[in-house]
Protein backbone atom coordinates (compact mmCIF):
# COMPACT_ATOMS: atom_id res chain seq x y z
CA UNK A 1 0.00 0.00 0.00
CA UNK A 2 1.30 3.75 -0.25
CA UNK A 3 1.35 5.92 2.74
CA UNK A 4 3.12 9.27 4.03
CA UNK A 5 6.68 8.15 4.71
CA UNK A 6 9.14 10.41 6.92
CA UNK A 7 12.64 10.11 4.49
CA UNK A 8 14.65 11.82 7.58
CA UNK A 9 13.55 13.80 10.80
CA UNK A 10 12.79 17.18 9.88
CA UNK A 11 11.19 19.86 7.67
CA UNK A 12 7.95 19.33 5.54
CA UNK A 13 10.33 18.38 2.17
CA UNK A 14 11.52 15.08 4.16
CA UNK A 15 7.67 13.92 3.66
CA UNK A 16 6.75 11.34 0.59
CA UNK A 17 4.29 8.98 -0.50
CA UNK A 18 5.87 6.00 -0.78
CA UNK A 19 5.03 2.11 -0.82
CA UNK A 20 4.80 0.15 1.93
CA UNK A 21 3.96 -3.15 3.64
CA UNK A 22 0.32 -3.29 4.55
CA UNK A 23 -0.70 -3.61 8.42
CA UNK A 24 -1.76 -7.03 10.05
CA UNK A 25 -5.14 -7.14 10.85
CA UNK A 26 -5.45 -8.57 14.71
CA UNK A 27 -8.59 -10.52 15.99
CA UNK A 28 -10.34 -7.01 17.59
CA UNK A 29 -9.44 -5.07 15.03
CA UNK A 30 -10.73 -3.68 11.47
CA UNK A 31 -8.89 -2.81 8.51
CA UNK A 32 -10.38 0.51 6.83
CA UNK A 33 -9.50 1.88 3.79
CA UNK A 34 -8.47 5.38 4.05
CA UNK A 35 -10.83 8.03 2.54
CA UNK A 36 -9.47 11.49 4.52
CA UNK A 37 -6.97 11.98 7.68
CA UNK A 38 -6.86 14.62 9.86
CA UNK A 39 -3.67 16.63 10.48
CA UNK A 40 -2.16 17.55 13.89
CA UNK A 41 0.51 18.91 15.44
CA UNK A 42 1.94 15.78 16.94
CA UNK A 43 2.23 14.47 12.92
CA UNK A 44 4.48 17.90 13.21
CA UNK A 45 6.54 16.73 16.00
CA UNK A 46 6.85 13.03 14.86
CA UNK A 47 8.35 14.42 11.37
CA UNK A 48 10.77 16.44 13.50
CA UNK A 49 11.86 13.32 15.82
CA UNK A 50 10.44 15.06 18.50
CA UNK A 51 6.88 12.44 19.24
CA UNK A 52 7.89 8.98 18.57
CA UNK A 53 4.61 6.69 18.10
CA UNK A 54 4.04 4.10 21.49
CA UNK A 55 5.51 0.77 21.65
CA UNK A 56 3.06 -1.40 20.06
CA UNK A 57 1.61 1.09 17.27
CA UNK A 58 2.72 1.89 13.83
CA UNK A 59 5.62 3.91 13.60
CA UNK A 60 3.58 5.55 10.56
CA UNK A 61 2.56 9.89 11.22
CA UNK A 62 -1.54 10.14 11.56
CA UNK A 63 -3.24 9.87 14.55
CA UNK A 64 -7.31 10.59 13.01
CA UNK A 65 -8.97 9.55 9.72
CA UNK A 66 -12.30 8.43 8.13
CA UNK A 67 -12.99 5.56 5.73
CA UNK A 68 -14.47 2.09 4.97
CA UNK A 69 -14.37 -1.16 6.68
CA UNK A 70 -12.62 -3.47 4.13
CA UNK A 71 -12.06 -6.33 6.26
CA UNK A 72 -12.95 -7.45 10.84
CA UNK A 73 -10.95 -9.38 13.00
CA UNK A 74 -11.90 -12.89 13.93
CA UNK A 75 -13.48 -11.54 17.38
CA UNK A 76 -14.80 -8.34 16.25
CA UNK A 77 -18.35 -8.53 17.18
CA UNK A 78 -19.38 -4.49 16.67
CA UNK A 79 -18.64 -3.70 13.01
CA UNK A 80 -19.14 -5.08 9.71
CA UNK A 81 -17.09 -4.60 6.49
CA UNK A 82 -18.65 -1.68 4.23
CA UNK A 83 -19.29 0.66 7.22
CA UNK A 84 -18.49 3.84 7.11
CA UNK A 85 -16.24 4.80 10.80
CA UNK A 86 -13.83 7.45 12.08
CA UNK A 87 -11.50 6.81 14.76
CA UNK A 88 -8.36 8.06 16.33
CA UNK A 89 -5.59 6.06 16.72
CA UNK A 90 -2.11 5.95 17.81
CA UNK A 91 -0.27 6.14 14.73
CA UNK A 92 -0.65 4.61 10.86
CA UNK A 93 -3.24 7.17 9.82
CA UNK A 94 -1.07 8.65 6.86
CA UNK A 95 -1.80 5.83 4.79
CA UNK A 96 -4.34 3.71 2.13
CA UNK A 97 -5.13 1.45 5.48
CA UNK A 98 -4.83 1.54 9.09
CA UNK A 99 -5.62 -1.17 11.11
CA UNK A 100 -8.03 0.58 14.16
CA UNK A 101 -9.23 -1.46 17.11
CA UNK A 102 -12.74 -2.22 17.27
CA UNK A 103 -13.87 -0.08 20.50
CA UNK A 104 -12.59 2.63 18.87
CA UNK A 105 -14.10 3.48 15.89
CA UNK A 106 -17.43 5.20 15.62
CA UNK A 107 -19.93 5.39 13.30
CA UNK A 108 -20.02 8.67 10.89
CA UNK A 109 -23.02 10.49 10.89
CA UNK A 110 -25.54 9.72 7.74
CA UNK A 111 -25.57 13.82 7.66
CA UNK A 112 -21.56 13.97 7.40
CA UNK A 113 -19.34 12.67 4.24
CA UNK A 114 -15.50 11.33 5.12
CA UNK A 115 -14.02 15.20 4.99
CA UNK A 116 -15.62 16.51 8.13
CA UNK A 117 -15.72 12.78 9.85
CA UNK A 118 -11.54 13.14 9.82
CA UNK A 119 -11.56 16.62 11.05
CA UNK A 120 -13.92 15.17 14.15
CA UNK A 121 -11.82 12.61 16.34
CA UNK A 122 -8.78 13.61 17.68
CA UNK A 123 -9.14 17.69 18.33
CA UNK A 124 -13.44 16.72 19.78
CA UNK A 125 -12.00 13.88 22.21
CA UNK A 126 -8.89 15.63 23.48
CA UNK A 127 -11.46 18.90 24.02
CA UNK A 128 -14.01 16.84 25.75
CA UNK A 129 -11.48 14.88 27.77
CA UNK A 130 -9.86 18.11 28.77
CA UNK A 131 -13.46 20.24 29.65
CA UNK A 132 -15.05 17.49 31.48
CA UNK A 133 -13.05 14.31 32.59
CA UNK A 134 -9.85 16.60 33.66
CA UNK A 135 -11.27 20.01 34.04
CA UNK A 136 -14.70 19.16 35.49
CA UNK A 137 -16.27 21.77 34.10
CA UNK A 138 -19.96 22.94 35.13
CA UNK A 139 -22.79 24.90 33.82
CA UNK A 140 -21.92 28.73 34.27
CA UNK A 141 -18.15 28.14 35.06
CA UNK A 142 -15.83 30.33 32.77
CA UNK A 143 -13.66 28.68 30.90
CA UNK A 144 -10.80 29.85 29.43
CA UNK A 145 -9.82 28.62 25.97
CA UNK A 146 -6.34 29.02 24.84
CA UNK A 147 -5.37 28.84 20.82
CA UNK A 148 -9.65 29.16 20.46
CA UNK A 149 -9.17 29.22 16.39
CA UNK A 150 -7.18 25.61 16.92
CA UNK A 151 -8.54 23.07 16.02
CA UNK A 152 -8.99 21.39 19.67
CA UNK A 153 -10.40 25.14 20.52
CA UNK A 154 -12.73 25.18 17.98
CA UNK A 155 -14.20 21.86 19.59
CA UNK A 156 -13.62 23.24 23.14
CA UNK A 157 -15.78 25.92 22.44
CA UNK A 158 -18.86 24.35 21.21
CA UNK A 159 -18.45 21.72 23.48
CA UNK A 160 -18.23 24.64 26.80
CA UNK A 161 -21.40 26.66 25.15
CA UNK A 162 -23.52 22.96 24.99
CA UNK A 163 -22.67 22.69 28.53
CA UNK A 164 -23.83 26.24 29.69
CA UNK A 165 -20.49 27.91 30.06
CA UNK A 166 -18.90 31.12 30.14
CA UNK A 167 -16.87 31.09 27.09
CA UNK A 168 -13.17 33.48 26.95
CA UNK A 169 -11.03 32.44 23.86
CA UNK A 170 -7.26 34.02 23.05
CA UNK A 171 -6.24 34.32 19.57
CA UNK A 172 -4.17 36.34 17.31
CA UNK A 173 -6.12 38.20 15.20
CA UNK A 174 -9.38 39.56 14.47
CA UNK A 175 -10.75 37.09 12.34
CA UNK A 176 -9.89 34.44 14.39
CA UNK A 177 -11.53 36.18 17.18
CA UNK A 178 -15.10 36.56 15.44
CA UNK A 179 -14.79 32.57 14.27
CA UNK A 180 -14.66 31.63 17.88
CA UNK A 181 -17.69 34.67 18.69
CA UNK A 182 -19.78 32.87 16.18
CA UNK A 183 -18.75 29.62 17.79
CA UNK A 184 -20.27 31.07 20.79
CA UNK A 185 -17.14 32.48 22.48
CA UNK A 186 -18.95 34.79 24.79
CA UNK A 187 -15.52 37.51 25.01
CA UNK A 188 -12.47 37.39 22.80
CA UNK A 189 -8.62 38.13 23.79
CA UNK A 190 -6.12 39.41 20.98
CA UNK A 191 -3.27 38.13 23.18
CA UNK A 192 -0.88 39.78 20.85
CA UNK A 193 -2.80 43.28 21.63
CA UNK A 194 -3.27 42.88 25.18
CA UNK A 195 -2.60 41.10 28.31
CA UNK A 196 -5.14 38.50 29.11
CA UNK A 197 -4.52 37.58 32.60
CA UNK A 198 -5.63 41.48 32.98
CA UNK A 199 -8.65 40.94 30.55
CA UNK A 200 -9.58 37.58 31.87
CA UNK A 201 -9.69 39.67 35.58
CA UNK A 202 -11.66 42.59 34.14
CA UNK A 203 -14.33 40.23 32.61
CA UNK A 204 -15.30 38.06 35.36
CA UNK A 205 -15.42 40.60 38.03
CA UNK A 206 -11.65 39.31 39.63
CA UNK A 207 -12.97 36.33 40.25
CA UNK A 208 -10.78 34.42 37.36
CA UNK A 209 -11.85 31.41 35.26
CA UNK A 210 -12.76 28.05 36.64
CA UNK A 211 -10.95 26.25 34.36
CA UNK A 212 -8.31 27.38 31.86
CA UNK A 213 -7.47 24.94 28.84
CA UNK A 214 -3.67 25.67 27.37
CA UNK A 215 -1.43 24.39 24.91
CA UNK A 216 1.60 26.88 25.59
CA UNK A 217 3.02 25.62 28.32
CA UNK A 218 5.69 27.84 29.79
CA UNK A 219 4.62 30.82 27.80
CA UNK A 220 1.36 31.41 29.47
CA UNK A 221 2.00 29.19 32.81
CA UNK A 222 2.65 32.68 35.38
CA UNK A 223 -0.12 34.38 33.70
CA UNK A 224 -2.73 31.32 33.91
CA UNK A 225 -1.67 31.12 37.39
CA UNK A 226 -2.90 34.92 37.55
CA UNK A 227 -5.92 34.41 35.51
CA UNK A 228 -7.94 30.80 37.26
CA UNK A 229 -10.13 31.70 40.28
CA UNK A 230 -10.20 30.05 43.85
CA UNK A 231 -10.55 26.27 42.97
CA UNK A 232 -9.67 26.58 39.57
CA UNK A 233 -8.48 24.10 37.06
CA UNK A 234 -5.59 24.13 34.75
CA UNK A 235 -5.23 21.14 32.08
CA UNK A 236 -2.10 21.92 29.94
CA UNK A 237 -2.55 19.95 26.72
CA UNK A 238 0.92 20.88 24.85
CA UNK A 239 4.01 22.94 25.17
CA UNK A 240 4.07 24.78 22.36
CA UNK A 241 5.62 27.92 24.28
CA UNK A 242 7.86 25.97 25.93
CA UNK A 243 8.90 23.82 28.60
CA UNK A 244 10.74 25.24 31.55
CA UNK A 245 9.52 28.37 33.18
CA UNK A 246 12.16 30.25 35.57
CA UNK A 247 10.77 32.22 38.88
CA UNK A 248 7.47 31.02 39.21
CA UNK A 249 5.47 32.25 42.43
CA UNK A 250 3.70 29.30 44.14
CA UNK A 251 1.60 30.89 46.59
CA UNK A 252 -1.36 30.98 43.97
CA UNK A 253 -1.62 27.71 43.60
CA UNK A 254 -1.55 27.31 47.49
CA UNK A 255 -4.02 30.29 48.32
CA UNK A 256 -6.29 30.00 46.04
CA UNK A 257 -6.19 25.82 45.60
CA UNK A 258 -5.69 25.75 41.69
CA UNK A 259 -5.25 22.37 40.32
CA UNK A 260 -2.99 21.63 37.51
CA UNK A 261 -3.22 18.74 35.29
CA UNK A 262 -1.03 17.58 32.43
CA UNK A 263 -2.47 15.65 29.84
CA UNK A 264 -1.62 13.46 26.45
CA UNK A 265 -4.47 11.11 24.65
CA UNK A 266 -2.01 9.47 22.25
CA UNK A 267 -0.39 6.94 24.58
CA UNK A 268 -3.60 6.77 27.25
CA UNK A 269 -4.27 2.73 27.23
CA UNK A 270 -6.84 0.88 25.34
CA UNK A 271 -8.99 0.66 28.10
CA UNK A 272 -8.96 4.48 28.81
CA UNK A 273 -9.36 5.52 24.74
CA UNK A 274 -12.45 2.73 25.11
CA UNK A 275 -14.29 4.41 27.44
CA UNK A 276 -13.77 8.06 26.33
CA UNK A 277 -14.81 7.33 23.02
CA UNK A 278 -18.21 5.64 24.37
CA UNK A 279 -18.95 8.27 26.58
CA UNK A 280 -18.69 10.65 23.75
CA UNK A 281 -20.33 8.84 21.24
CA UNK A 282 -22.87 8.75 23.53
CA UNK A 283 -23.44 12.39 24.67
CA UNK A 284 -22.02 13.99 21.99
CA UNK A 285 -22.31 12.05 18.62
CA UNK A 286 -25.53 12.82 18.12
CA UNK A 287 -25.17 16.50 18.36
CA UNK A 288 -23.60 16.22 14.52
CA UNK A 289 -26.65 14.87 13.51
CA UNK A 290 -29.09 17.93 14.72
CA UNK A 291 -25.90 20.53 13.49
CA UNK A 292 -25.36 21.30 17.14
CA UNK A 293 -21.83 20.23 16.63
CA UNK A 294 -19.63 20.50 13.68
CA UNK A 295 -16.22 19.99 12.59
CA UNK A 296 -14.70 23.35 11.89
CA UNK A 297 -12.27 22.35 8.37
CA UNK A 298 -10.13 25.30 7.24
CA UNK A 299 -9.28 23.60 3.89
CA UNK A 300 -8.78 19.82 2.53
CA UNK A 301 -5.58 19.16 0.22
CA UNK A 302 -4.96 16.06 -1.37
CA UNK A 303 -2.76 14.09 0.34
CA UNK A 304 0.02 14.23 -2.25
CA UNK A 305 0.35 17.87 -0.79
CA UNK A 306 1.13 16.80 2.98
CA UNK A 307 4.43 18.92 3.02
CA UNK A 308 2.72 22.16 2.05
CA UNK A 309 0.13 21.03 4.50
CA UNK A 310 2.39 20.86 7.58
CA UNK A 311 4.15 24.53 6.78
CA UNK A 312 0.31 25.68 6.52
CA UNK A 313 -0.30 24.34 10.41
CA UNK A 314 3.04 25.53 11.75
CA UNK A 315 2.28 29.06 10.03
CA UNK A 316 -0.64 29.53 12.80
CA UNK A 317 -3.30 30.57 10.00
CA UNK A 318 -5.47 27.58 10.23
CA UNK A 319 -9.33 28.14 11.75
CA UNK A 320 -9.81 24.76 12.54
CA UNK A 321 -8.91 21.18 10.66
CA UNK A 322 -6.88 20.65 7.77
CA UNK A 323 -7.62 17.45 6.15
CA UNK A 324 -5.57 15.68 3.44
CA UNK A 325 -7.84 13.65 1.12
CA UNK A 326 -7.09 10.40 -0.61
CA UNK A 327 -7.84 9.36 -4.33
CA UNK A 328 -10.68 6.89 -4.55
Amino acid sequence: MKAIVIKKPGGPENLIVAEVPPPNVGEQELLVKVKAIGVNRADILQRKGLYPSPPGASQLMGLEMAGIITKCGTKCTRWQTNERIFAVVPGGAYAEYVVVHQNLAMPIPLNLGYLEAAGIGEVFLTAYQALFWLGELKRNDTVLIHAGASGVGTAAIQLARNAGANIIVTASSPAKLKRCHDLGATHGINYQAENFAIRVRELTGNRGANLIIDVSGAEYFKQNLTSAAIDGRIVILALMGGRNVDQVDLSPILLNRIKIVGSTLRNRNLDYRTKLTAEFTRNCLPLFKTGQLQPIIDRVQPWEEVAEAHRYMESNQNIGKIILELPD
